[in-house]
Order: structure tokens, then C-alpha cells, then sequence
């Protein structure tokens, strides 16, 4: 029997924040190192962050890294480590693992398969390395092997396998299991999107399975930079058994997760097999050898804890309420504002918005207590506000309703019970002597008055983007973050105001499509996360029908009258964006998928779809930072690149009208 006991940190860095992520390092390695851990894996591109941008290309950023690197050897006295770092090497910059071992460098391990999907970018800054190539270079003041590496310590063969290189047909793991080695470490950089946990699960399990090993992954934790989520899925298994699981969407800054594993008795269940043909010499200079002193372990078993919520059937929604509070919360306090601003509308989305700030306080209180809540928000808190979540919200979040005369009383009262239930500092502005007074200017300049016949869209934009001042006024006042409140389906067809709902320094939902959000908060109102309860404040919101708002009452104004069911519409933009489907393909999947809709009616919304979305591209380049929660996202920053001028498929659209004309009759 050869027991070790191993563990996988995920950490909360911030890309370039040196000192920050060198901390939280530190706190790591010192708590393992208490713990007795003999091997820790930790993510990818710990030392600098993930999220660095161009700044990997700037030849400072992989000096400082190594410089990092050198200051946490002291700290792995007793440990073997992995650290995650950008390098350079003739004139390229490779992203690669240093595993360390009782404060000595062995050597580099280099990333082969390079994320470039996505909202990834790998091949703009990285180089692949070559599968099979090994150098040597001279760091830290030694000469250190780098590149297609395996190590082995007392006995023990450890190999890598980095975030992307598992995610490919040919992964490393299976070159690694011919060279018999026991653990594998995966330091990863793996945004969260819904049903991606299952997946990750998955491949550490038929890792662990398929190359009889222990497999050891470690994942990032919370809003890094801006845009990704990460839910700090740090797992471990052996031979086709999971170990243990972190916690995911903590509001620690790091966490560390153990088991103990057997590595004779996972060898001996490998060499059963008879598909294992192990090679009889590996390739020289492949393996780095040394010798080691593993900690003692004590026999125990690990037992395996998973949250309730995991196995909820609304796990989709559990994860998108965590998620969101997880990502607020960091950017929040990253970018050192000191609370949120929300132009509450009495509608759905601002209502959600705001459900999440709620949702942020009520998780971060939970899991950190008021002290180390107020300590990471850099707020000072006032003793009455202490341990109540109420009042954390009201010192982070006030809501604004602005009325026109075209607002009614039952959104007003919505926006005043949806305050009053969440705790929010509230307030009501009448801007309609401001719409007023621009129309009037408008219409003095013009020598006309203006009318709802010929100036509809004019009249209704007018109204949005008068609301934008008031609430950027407020948030500079109290040095907050406006939050935008336009979603995902809103922004396919720009069925937004830009500088009206559209402003903010944060988008959380443009994300998420308007068919879940909806279903969200009727869950929120029933359910509610588990540990937590419902909302029962959004009863007034949930009975509703969808509306801007903006035309005179007696118009009869709602969202899906002017644009089509939303249903309908996210169907329609997966296919045609995410699947790149052509509009003749659409529509024929879209009459089986809805087929209570009449043709020609269906012909009109997937015509209406294109011509919206081509003409509304310059919106979506202008959309504040929103969250990716999905595999499939809009933002063309980071996923959706589309022309903001193109020919807007009319030969396509032809061609459809021509084929539905001719199926008609």
C-alpha cells in the first residue's frame, strides 16, 4: 500500500495583480502544507491570471512571472507543486506548468492543444508546443528541462494533461498511461456555462478510468477579469472513482480540496487490463526523475460531499442565481466601486437584475459572514447593517423608478414591492417634463409638432434614453456601478434603446435570453435557491405580460406583439447563430419545432429575425460587459463577430419567401 494525500486548489486571481495572487498563492501552499498534502495541483496561469489579454504578448509580464515563481519556492518546503505561468523561449510565449518539489524547480511542462474557440483567444498569445519536443533552458539560475515532460519523485510518475490538451481527441493522457504514470494534474482555466460541470466530471472520471490513474483538476474561481465566470471546479478521482469535489461558486478567495489515494492498488487494477501495453523505455529526456520524501499519510477514507443543489432538477437555475451573485460580487469589488444603481422598470428584467445584487449579499453574507463580506467590498458597514441582509442591500443597491406618462400604476407598484421586498434603497423620478422638453425642442427646430402616426420609434427612443442621465447621475454620486438590464433576446434583433436600457458599466443578463429569464423568476418567486426560499415580491412581476412601455396606454404596447414569441425568437437565434443554419433551414426546422404557427406568419418572423439582427450589429458593439453563461453568446468582443454593415440576406430571404410561395400554392 503507497498512500498519498493530494489536493487541488482553485483560486479568485486578478489578471496582473502581483501581489494579490501572489497571496492568495502563499495562503494556499502554507494551508497544504498544514494539511500534511504531499502533491497540489493548482490552475492554469495562477502566477498572472488567466485573463491577461495582449499583456501576455509584453515581455514584462513572463519576467515578472518567473519572479513570482522564485519568491514561492521558499514556500512548497515539503510540497510538490504546480505552477501555472506564461514563458518565453525564441521569441515565442508558451503556456506552461514549473512543477516544483520541496522548493527545487524540476521543469516545464508546455501546453499543447491551445483553446482558440469561443470566447477563447490561446493562438493569439501562446504558441502550441510540439507533441514529443523537449528542450532545455537556463531559469532561476539553474538549467531545467521544458517542453512534452513526465516526472517522477520517490517512485511516484506524475504527468500533465492542461485544461484544453483533455479536451482533445488525442490527449496527452493516453501517451502518458504507456509511460506508466500514476497521477495526472490538470490545471485548468474553465469558464462556467451551463451543463459544463457534467462534462468536466466526465472527463476527469474517464480520465482517471482509461489511463488507470489518480487525476487531479483544478480549476479558477469567480469573475477573474470581467467577462468569464469561473465556478472553482476543483475535482479529483482514481481509477474511475471521484474522490472529492470543491465547492463550486465560493466566495472564498481560494479553496483547497483532498483525498487520499492508493497508488499501488490503482496500478494494480491498470496492469488487469489486457489492452495495457506499458512501453518498456520512455524516450530520453522524457522523464525527470528525483528523489523524494512523501509525507506520511495515515490511512482514511475520503468521502466524497456534494451540495444538495447539484442534484436539484432546476440546477440550471441554481447555477445562473450563483453564478451571477459570484460574478457581481468580484466585479464589484475589482473594480472598487461601492454598490450598484438599477433603473427599475417594474418589469421583468430590471427585477431580475436587482433579484441578483439581492442574491449576491445573501450568498456572501452565508458563506463569509459580515466581517470578511465587508473586508473583501472594501465597504465600511454601519453596525446596524452587520449580519442583516436587508440592509446590506440597501447600502449596496438603490433602484430607481422614472416615470412618464406613458408609465402605468401597476409598474410603478411593481417596482415599489419588488424595492420594498428585496430591501433596496428606492426612488421615483417623473422624467416626463424632460422627454417633454426635448420633444419640444425637437419640434421647435423642425417647425412641426411632433405625432405619434409619424414618430413613433423617434418618440419611444426619446423616453428610454432620458431615463439614462438621472441613473448615471446617481450612480457617480454614490460611486457605484450602473447596472444595464437588456438581455440577450433584446440584444439578437436590438430591441433596445442604445444609451437608454442599454446604459450601464455592467450588462449581468445580455447574456441570458428573455424565455429563461422569465422562467427564472417564476421559480425565484416558488422556489427560490436551496437554503435560501422564494421571492414572493415577484408575484407582481411574473403576472405581467412583457412591455416597454413607451407608446400612450390605449396602444396596447407588448414586447412580443412587435417582435414575436420569445420562445420563437431565441430558437431562431441559436440556429441561425450559434448552428449557422441559412434562413430556408430555419424555417423548415422551426414548422416542425412550432407547428401551431401559420406558415406565413412564421415566414415573417424568421424574416423579421434577419433583417433585425443585420441591422443591429453597431448595438451589440456597444453593449456594456455582460456575463457568458452559456456556450453560445452574442458578444462580439469575445464570441459572435458578425459585420456591422453586410447585405443583410436578402438573396437568402428570396429564396425563402420564393420556396414558401411555392410550398403554399
Amino acid at each position: 500500500m503507497k498512500l498519498l494525500r493530494v489536493a487541488a486548489a482553485t483560486l479568485n486571481q486578478t489578471p496582473l495583480d502581483w501581489d494579490g495572487n501572489l497571496r492568495r498563492i502563499t495562503e494556499v501552499l502554507r494551508r497544504a502544507r498544514a494539511e500534511q498534502i504531499g502533491l497540489l495541483c493548482l490552475p492554469e496561469l495562477c502566477i498572472t491570471g488567466y485573463g491577461c489579454e495582449d499583456a501576455f504578448l509584453a515581455p514584462d509580464v513572463p519576467r515578472r512571472a518567473l519572479q513570482a515563481l522564485e519568491a514561492l519556492l521558499p514556500e512548497t518546503k515539503g510540497l510538490v507543486v504546480c505552477f501555472g505561468l506564461p514563458l518565453n523561449l525564441n521569441k515565442a510565449t508558451y503556456n506552461v506548468c514549473c512543477l516544483v518539489a520541496d522548493g527545487e524547480p524540476l521543469g516545464f511542462v508546455a501546453k499543447q492543444a491551445l483553446a482558440g474557440d469561443g470566447i477563447h483567444y490561446e493562438p493569439r498569445w501562446f504558441k502550441a508546443w510540439p507533441r514529443g519536443e523537449r528542450t532545455t533552458v537556463r531559469l532561476l539560475g539553474r538549467e531545467l528541462p521544458l517542453g512534452d515532460l513526465h516526472f517522477e519523485l520517490d517512485g511516484v510518475r506524475i504527468g500533465f494533461e492542461i485544461c484544453e490538451d483533455a479536451w482533445t481527441t488525442e490527449r496527452p493522457g493516453a501517451q502518458l498511461a504507456l509511460e506508466a504514470v500514476d497521477v495526472i494534474l490538470n490545471p485548468s482555466a474553465s469558464h462556467f456555462a451551463f451543463g459544463k460541470h457534467a462534462a468536466r466530471r466526465r472527463l476527469v472520471l474517464e480520465g482517471a478510468r482509461a489511463f488507470g490513474v489518480s487525476y487531479i483538476y483544478a480549476n479558477l474561481l469567480g469573475n477573474e477579469a470581467g467577462r468569464v465566470i469561473y465556478d472553482g471546479d476543483a475535482l479529483i478521482a482514481s481509477g474511475g472513482d471521484l474522490l472529492a469535489s470543491a465547492p463550486r461558486f465560493s466566495f472564498q478567495e481560494w479553496t483547497l480540496t483532498s483525498a487520499v489515494i492508493d497508488i499501488e492498488t490503482t496500478r494494480t487494477r491498470h496492469g488487469w487490463s489486457s489492452s495495457y501495453l506499458p512501453h518498456v523505455q520512455s524516450a530520453p529526456g522524457a522523464r525527470v526523475s528525483r528523489d523524494h520524501h512523501w509525507p506520511a499519510t495515515p490511512p482514511e477514507l475520503s468521502e466524497l460531499q456534494v451540495a444538495s443543489w447539484e442534484d436539484s432538477e432546476h440546477v440550471s437555475f441554481e447555477e445562473f442565481a450563483r453564478a451571477i451573485a459570484l460574478g457581481l460580487f468580484d466585479y464589484l469589488r475589482k473594480s472598487r466601486s461601492k454598490g450598484f444603481v438599477v433603473s427599475l422598470s417594474g418589469g421583468a428584467d430590471s427585477a431580475a437584475v436587482s433579484c441578483l445584487v439581492a442574491l449576491m449579499v445573501e450568498f456572501g453574507l452565508r458563506e463569509l459572514g459580515a466581517e470578511a463580506f465587508s473586508r473583501q467590498l472594501g465597504v465600511c458597514a454601519q453596525d446596524s447593517v452587520a449580519q442583516d441582509g436587508r440592509a446590506w442591500v440597501r447600502q449596496l443597491l438603490t433602484t430607481a423608478y422614472q416615470a412618464t406618462r406613458n408609465s402605468s400604476e401597476l409598474t410603478r407598484s411593481a417596482a415599489r414591492t419588488i424595492a420594498a421586498g428585496l430591501g433596496t434603497q428606492h426612488l421615483e423620478l417623473d422624467v416626463d417634463a424632460l422627454v417633454l422638453a426635448y420633444e419640444s425642442l425637437a419640434s421647435e427646430a423642425l417647425g412641426r409638432p411632433l405625432d405619434w402616426s409619424t414618430d413613433d420609434l423617434s418618440r419611444q427612443n426619446i423616453q428610454a434614453r432620458v431615463r439614462a442621465p438621472g441613473v448615471w447621475l446617481l450612480a457617480n454620486l454614490k460611486g457605484a456601478l450602473l447596472l444595464a438590464t437588456s438581455n440577450r433576446s433584446e440584444a439578437a434583433v436590438g430591441y433596445a434603446t442604445m444609451d437608454g436600457d442599454t446604459a450601464g458599466g455592467l450588462s449581468p443578463i445580455a447574456g441570458i435570453d428573455k424565455a429563461f429569464i422569465r422562467r427564472w423568476l417564476r421559480w425565484l418567486e416558488s422556489s427560490g435557491p436551496a437554503g435560501f426560499g422564494p421571492i414572493a415580491a415577484l408575484e407582481c412581476i411574473n403576472a405581467q405580460v412583457p412591455t416597454a412601455e413607451l407608446r400612450p396606454p390605449g396602444a396596447g404596447q407588448t414586447d412580443e406583439a412587435e417582435l414575436m414569441p420569445y420562445e420563437l425568437l431565441d430558437a431562431i437565434e441559436r440556429a441561425a447563430i450559434r448552428d449557422k443554419r441559412s434562413p430556408c433551414d430555419i424555417y423548415a426546422w422551426m414548422r416542425v419545432r412550432f407547428p401551431s404557427i401559420e406558415p406565413n406568419q412564421l415566414l415573417i418572423w424568421v424574416e423579421r429575425f434577419f433583417r433585425l439582427w443585420s441591422r443591429n450589429q453597431w448595438k451589440r458593439e456597444r453593449y456594456a460587459p455582460s456575463f457568458h453563461v452559456d456556450d453560445a453568446n452574442l458578444d462580439p468582443k469575445t464570441w459572435c463577430r458578425f459585420p456591422i454593415l453586410s447585405g443583410g440576406y436578402e438573396r437568402e430571404l428570396a429564396e425563402l419567401r420564393a420556396q414558401v410561395s411555392a410550398s403554399l400554392g
